[in-house]
């Protein structure tokens, strides 16, 4: 017998889905019959009137009840996103009080992935003859006939004609069109490339280093060597076993400026070019290398901090170069910490991670001390190389000429290392003419109408400038307040204005300005390299120079203001003040011949000052423990940072003071504020701040959901919560 009664639908799965949006969870959509999924997919799903592309977080959920589910439209072809990745996701949302939408959103930075490859077009001779012979054709031609296939611009300019030439014969038949790979392959690394003899406390560091990869487990590692010590050839020797193990190699930089150097010593060691990474990349390349990670092609990666979003294939060593810059925090969207980060993601996969550091982050140094890191160190400069020596210029002593900022000890020891044809380095860690301008006939500073900060006068650019929103404008003629015309004077020093005086004081001598707001990109990276061979006499430079850079003939580095960064009150102030000055001292007397730093200081009696010159870095460390502890403050403790911003500063500080009526009683945790930012006004929203301080014990974020909760700031208002926060602003 037959049944023919109706059949009942068979009933769809249902899977939950994330979106890269400000979302705090996942959603739940059908799955069409004719579809099968798995968790990883990327998928395109409705969202309202429009289609979005998400990832599928887990399979086989519950519909909720009451709801009718709209189904998955679309899967892409590509590889699912790993569990690892997926766990990593949920972490950093987790850890860092950020919505899991805007988390995965960091992993999708490369949008031509979702589309087809588009294949390249490439031409190549054939037995037609064309039409009609010209002079430009039979260029072209004859071009081709000693070329492989190539594409119609590249054929073109090997002839010196316009591409419409090249076109036009591929019309007559004369060129047949030929698909080539969408994208040049990487080529595939040599760990055997260029081998460096290692001296014995380098192999010793090395041996270390090749056996917490050769373990195949998490591990930490910090290499803690000096300025010069050769750390970067150490921690190549682990990326070398890690690539002969078949796995991937991540190297993560704190800055882009330092990229293409890095991009060169890797590829002279492993005789292949690595991947880049980075916020600069063109949209195609950035697809190229997603889709190389994502298939494993790719086995090294120079990287920013957000490469660890990547679809990694097979991740087996992250090296965190620099490990104790600033630079790691993210400051927008998530505030995530690229350092610890990796080392998450380490613990995650179950694979090593190494930190590298001449001035390694008091984070990472107490986790040496209890335990979590292995300690690897290099305390003497490669070669014959020595450490700089470092002396303190007692400004209230040798007071600067009016008008000046160089003392006469530092100017003649600038002149005297010029005059032997060594380089000498003038360091100043603040951009522009000078920070501030005011009035002398009424005293009003010039301030951005956007931030509660001064404009700083950009003499190079001829404007003032906002470094906090970008804002710029023409330097007026007369006082926007009095009106007095030729009364602006600028105060302080900028990099611009020591540059002026150096010019004048250095006649002859050939000088060059390091600052990210004057050297961006192949202008940067030219610079560098002529001052590695000694095409420049006098390098003026911020913090950028301080970073990795290796310039053989630089012999004198002067401190121009070792005092910017010690009157603050940012907990943080002392170590990274420490950091800055060593590292920027360090870049003297790296190649054979020694070198020696000049800091200049109205506070030469200052505990971080006296350790400096008397290379005691392990009395300023102890130092520096002692008053994080005393105080409860990281690494000991824990801060989380709260800002409340709108547009309107009296609804603002009202909506802030109803959160602090809201605060639980909970002991050991202490909520500050709230209290105007230190900044207090940025891009026209004004700013109130939260600060959290409690143990290490403490579940910070639990507390902090616990006190947030169902709180809906409305209009203008904003609240952004900073789990382990860099910046007190």
């Amino acid at each position: 017998m037959f049944d023919d009664s109706p059949k009942k639908p068979l009933p769809k799965s249902v899977v939950s889905v994330v979106l890269p949006l400000a979302l705090e969870a996942a959603y739940s959509y059908t799955v069409p019959l004719a579809m099968a999924l798995e968790a990883g997919d990327y998928v395109n799903v409705p969202l309202g009137p429009r289609l979005v592309t998400g990832v599928v977080w887990e399979i086989g959920v519950a519909a909720p009840a009451g709801m009718r589910l709209r189904d998955v439209r679309e899967k892409f072809d590509l590889s699912p996103m790993s569990a690892i990745q997926r766990k990593f996701i949920d972490w950093i949302a987790d850890y860092y009080m950020a919505p899991l939408g805007m988390v995965l959103r960091g992993c999708l930075r490369a949008k031509g992935i979702f589309e087809p490859p588009r294949m390249k077009v490439a031409y190549r001779l054939t037995d037609i003859e064309p039409q009609r012979m010209t002079p430009q054709r039979q260029r072209v031609i004859e071009a081709a006939r000693d070329l492989p296939v190539m594409k119609a611009r590249e054929l073109a300019d090997e002839a010196g004609v316009g591409v419409s030439v090249v076109k036009g014969l591929a019309g007559q038949g004369v060129f047949e069109a030929v698909d080539l790979p969408p994208f040049a392959p990487f080529a595939k690394p040599d760990p055997m490339a260029l081998l460096v003899q290692l001296s014995k406390s380098q192999g010793v560091a090395a041996a270390a280093l090749r056996g917490s990869v050769t373990a195949r487990k998490f591990s930490v590692t910090l290499l803690d060597g000096v300025t010069g010590s050769g750390k970067t050839e150490v921690y190549f020797e682990a990326m070398a076993t890690a690539l002969v193990a078949g796995k991937q190699v991540l190297l993560l930089l704190p800055e882009i400026a330092l990229t293409t150097t890095f991009i060169n010593r890797v590829e002279e060691r492993f005789g292949a070019a690595p991947a880049e990474w980075h916020s600069q990349m063109r949209p195609r390349e950035r697809e190229r290398v997603w889709r190389a990670i994502a298939s494993g092609e790719a086995k090294i990666v120079v990287g920013a901090r957000s490469a660890l979003f990547l679809p990694w294939h097979n991740l087996g060593l992250v090296v965190v170069d620099e490990e104790h810059e600033p630079a790691y925090k993210q400051g927008d969207g998530t505030s995530y910490h690229g350092r610890d980060m990796a080392v998450v993601y380490g613990s995650l996969g179950n694979f090593p991670v190494i930190l590298a550091s001449a001035t390694p982050s008091l984070e990472s140094l107490v986790n040496v001390d209890v335990g979590k890191y292995a300690h690897v160190t290099l305390k003497n400069r490669h070669g014959r190389a020595e450490l700089p020596q470092i002396e303190l210029l007692d400004m209230r002593q040798i007071p600067p000429q009016s008008g000046q900022w160089l003392s006469d000890p530092l100017v003649d020891a600038v002149a005297e290392t010029l005059a032997a044809g060594n380089q000498a380095l003038l360091f100043l860690n603040r951009r522009g003419y000078a920070p501030l301008t005011l009035c002398r006939t009424c005293g009003h500073r010039l301030q951005c109408d956007e931030c509660s900060s001064w404009l700083v006068e950009h003499r190079f650019k001829k404007h003032l400038m906002c470094h906090h929103c970008g804002h710029t404008e023409s330097v007026p003629q007369k006082c926007p307040a009095c009106g007095d015309e030729h009364s602006l004077v600028p105060c302080g020093p900028g990099i611009e204005r020591l540059a002026e005086e150096a010019e004048a004081r250095f006649e002859g001598a050939k000088i060059v300005v390091l600052s990210s707001d004057i050297s961006r990109g192949e202008s940067l990276h030219e610079k560098i390299r002529d001052i590695a061979q000694s095409k420049y006499d006098l390098i003026i430079g911020t913090q950028l120079v301080a970073k990795g850079h290796h310039f053989p003939d630089l012999t004198l580095v002067g401190v121009v203001d070792a005092d910017l960064a010690l009157e603050t009150s940012d907990p943080r102030a002392g170590e990274r003040t420490w950091q800055l000055l060593a590292q920027v001292a360090g870049r003297a007397g790296r190649g054979e011949k020694p070198g020696r730093a000049l800091i200049q200081t109205y506070m030469p009696d200052h505990p971080l000052l006296e350790a400096l010159e008397a290379g005691d870095r392990e009395g300023f460390l102890t130092h520096e423990k002692e008053i994080r502890q005393s105080a409860g403050m990281p690494p000991f403790g824990q801060l989380a940072g709260i800002v409340v911003s709108g547009n309107d500063q009296m609804q603002t500080e009202s909506f802030a003071m109803s959160l602090a009526r809201r605060v639980p009683r909970v002991a050991d945790i202490l909520v500050l504020g709230p209290a105007p930012a230190p900044l207090a006004q940025i891009r026209g929203r004004f700013r109130f701040r939260f600060l959290v301080k409690t143990t290490r014990e403490q579940d910070i974020q639990g507390f902090i959901r616990e006190w947030l909760k169902d709180v809906q700031p409305k209009g203008s208002l904003r609240l952004s919560v900073d789990i382990d926060p860099y910046s007190f602003l």
